[in-house]
């Protein structure tokens, strides 16, 4: 018999009801027409902040990341204007702010023949710019794409890591011997770790760079390097070669009293393969021999420095390994290192959810990100202890700090709430907060969905939670059509949080008259390690169970009608989909996107493939039975179900041709189907707003014909 709890508040339903009906429904195009924030900078001694954001730029067909600049005196407004820059971080004194950016130089603007500057002319260098007011100037303008950087301890130099250049003698030899030839493994170079003074620099950038963007102006740089031709790959004047590694590196941080600098190491084709290949290294500042400092099977990530430059603190995000033993998908967790002995802690282990970021204080007190359930919150982390911090309900993300002041920046959210960016002036009290962003206002105008945790009871007697989003104004109805929505990862939960885009939709869907069913199914974080353990081997038929069982639990209390269905997805979301159209019937219309539906190939071709061998209990060859009984292709006969599904054609996490087999098979079985594929996109539809447009119109559409009201 199955266990529900919802807690659905009949008392206040017909003054929400009445409220919802007064506002009108979010349209398509004001739903994806969303700001969201991408990054947050606290200036060092807390009076002002940089928030990046992302927003579609639907005449260009792209999508903008812009710069701004709050401070208490003006409050918020644009930093940069280009439309392409990330990363930012701030110089000791707050003067200035560092950035990386791929717009162009004077002379890159154009090639020599006048024609638009391809995509492989550009480079994402470092710019910086005047917090006061003034252009941006690059540091250097050598075509080298920053990987990572970092301030030096007085402001007077920038630390960097680009792949190790090739100069223009030995470039010309490699094209004469290998043609447009790729050599798969052989190609690839580690990276230097470079310094660079930047009064000089910037000193060079204003002699070059002409005072008016005249398009087509020659550089002036002294090198003999004409507009749009190639320059020579050679280092930057002024920089200097502080260590080289057989890796990428992915971050950079200087210890607080100057005097090492901490990085972490990356494979240099970006394919997570191994994660031996992700390590802590440390190097003196003035130069010299990296030390590693790990040797295990996590992905270390967020390295920040305590203030006596005496510890290294790191996070191993969820389904990134640990350093206990051999890899496993387990939660977040927080760690440090002590650099002169390279002894390491874990803290915050009293904790059974899983931590998504920390900050260090002045004062040396660490407050950590934990997820837990629905919700994330801040909590104090003391040792082995996680004490939970009074906050708001719903969820805060992205924890900042600053070295000269213990207040933090936050954002927050809940489901029908955007996150906005806030101050805490107090760390230990994140209820109390000063918001410095107001974007998407239109969210406020228009009739908003509820939303409210449910728990049932699986078929082996496990308690699995998700979220139910009810149509504005019908909280605690009954007999509801019902789409399942399915959360990617599988790490990761679904709660009290807000989204608005192609892969969070779940609220435009709720606004379009469905019941949405989230499930946060085993795997989920959360829940503790063992929840999140128990996926393995049966990656998707347990967790599919796991869902089912929730369909069925609100099939009988009477909150979903059983004859309005359907079912979605998108990555592991898709996968699951994919699995589920062949274990049952129920669902009258699916849409599925980057979903795999075998396992070998996508092993074979996932670029985070590290986790892909220990959910399946081994590589293809050690454990092929669960490879062909986990997989939905070879049980496609079974699958009745209107099936729409999406791709993107440059995808490497989960293969195109993962979507082009399923389509194959949807049409060998004539099931009624429809096959998107969006050209150049990756796994995270990035490249164009147009086709996350375009997907949430179709799946809206599909979910209409064939399950419909």
């Amino acid at each position: 018999m199955l266990w529900i709890a919802l807690s659905a508040a009949v008392c206040l339903y017909p003054a929400v009801s009445t409220a919802q009906a007064a506002k009108p429904a979010i349209t398509l195009d004001e739903f994806l027409n969303t700001t969201s924030i991408s990054e947050t900078r606290l200036a060092p001694n807390g009076g002002a902040a940089v928030i990046g954001t992302e927003s579609p730029d639907w005449k260009n067909s792209s999508f903008r990341h812009d710069l701004w600049l709050w401070t208490a005196q003006a409050g918020l407004r644009p930093l940069t204007h280009s439309g392409s820059e990330e990363n930012s971080q701030w110089s000791p004194d707050g003067k200035w702010v560092a950035f990386v950016s791929d717009r162009a130089l004077a002379g890159e603007a154009a090639g020599t023949d006048g024609s638009p500057e391809n995509s492989d002319a550009k480079a994402s260098r470092i710019w910086i710019i005047p917090v006061a007011g003034g252009e941006a100037l690059p540091l250097y303008r050598e075509k080298l794409d920053v990987h990572a950087f970092a301030w030096s301890a007085d402001g007077a130099a920038i630390y960097y890591a680009v792949t190790a250049p090739l100069t223009h003698e030995q470039e010309e030899a490699r094209k004469e011997e290998w043609k447009d030839v790729v050599r798969w493994r052989e190609q690839h170079r580690g990276d230097l770790l470079m310094k660079q003074l930047v009064t000089p620099a910037l000193a060079r950038a204003v002699a070059v760079e002409p005072p008016a963007k005249a398009e087509g102006a020659k550089p002036a740089d002294g090198t003999g390097t004409k507009a749009g031709a190639e320059p020579a790959a050679t280092l930057p004047p002024g920089a200097e070669v502080v260590t080289k590694s057989a890796f990428a590196l992915g971050e950079i941080v200087l210890s607080p009293d100057g005097k090492m600098l901490a990085f972490v190491t990356e494979p240099v084709h970006h394919r997570t393969e191994n994660p031996a290949n992700y390590e802590i290294f440390l190097v003196a500042a003035n130069g010299g021999e990296a030390r590693q400092m790990t040797h295990n099977e996590a992905i270390e990530s967020e390295l920040r420095w305590s203030a006596d430059s005496r510890w290294l603190h790191f996070a191993v995000s969820a389904a990134a390994g640990s350093l206990e033993g051999p890899y496993r998908d387990v939660q977040g967790r927080l760690y440090r290192l002590e650099a002169a002995t390279g002894k390491t802690e874990r803290l915050g282990a009293g904790f059974d959810g899983s931590f998504r970021g920390f900050v260090l204080l002045p004062d040396r007190r660490e407050l950590a990100l934990g997820q837990k359930g629905t919700e994330s919150q801040l909590y104090l982390i003391e040792g082995e202890k996680a004490t939970k911090l009074p906050g708001l309900a719903g969820t805060y993300t992205d924890l900042e700090s600053a070295r000269g002041t213990n207040a933090v920046l936050v954002q927050h959210s809940t489901l029908n709430k955007p996150t906005q960016v806030y101050l805490a002036a107090d760390p230990l009290k994140p209820a109390q907060l000063t918001a410095l962003t107001s974007f998407n206002p239109i969210f406020a105008e228009r009739a908003q969905p509820e939303g409210q945790p449910y728990t049932w009871k699986a078929d082996d007697g496990r308690t699995v939670e998700g979220m139910l989003i009810f149509p504005p104004g019908q909280k605690g109805s009954k007999h509801l059509r019902m789409l399942t929505l399915i959360h990617g990862g599988p790490a990761g939960a679904d709660g009290d949080s807000f989204g608005a885009d192609w892969y969070n939709w779940a609220t435009l869907a709720a606004s379009d008259g469905w019941l949405v069913f989230r499930p946060n199914y085993r795997g989920s974080t959360g829940y503790g390690d063992d929840f999140t353990l128990e996926i393995a081997p049966h990656l998707v038929s347990l967790p599919g169970r796991d869902i089912l069982a929730g369909v069925d639990a609100l099939v009988k209390d009477g909150t979903a009608d059983p004859d309005h269905l359907a079912i979605g997805g998108y990555s592991y979301g898709g996968y699951m989909t994919n699995w589920l159209i062949t274990q049952t019937t129920r669902f009258k219309a699916a849409v599925t996107g980057a979903g795999a539906v075998e396992h070998a190939a996508n092993w074979g071709n996932d670029d985070e493939t590290r986790d892909d061998a220990w959910l399946l209990g081994g590589r293809p060859w050690e454990n092929p039975a669960i490879y062909q009984s986990e997989a939905a292709l070879f049980q496609f006969d079974k699958v009745k179900t209107p099936t729409h599904l999406v791709q993107g054609g440059a995808d490497i996490r989960v293969s195109y041709l993962e979507g082009v087999t399923m389509e194959r098979a949807l049409d060998q079985l004539n099931i009624p189907h429809s096959f998107l594929v969006f050209p150049g996109e990756g796994h995270g539809l990035r490249k164009n707003p147009w086709h996350g447009y375009i997907k949430v119109r179709e799946e809206l559409k599909w979910l209409e014909q064939y399950t419909g009201k």
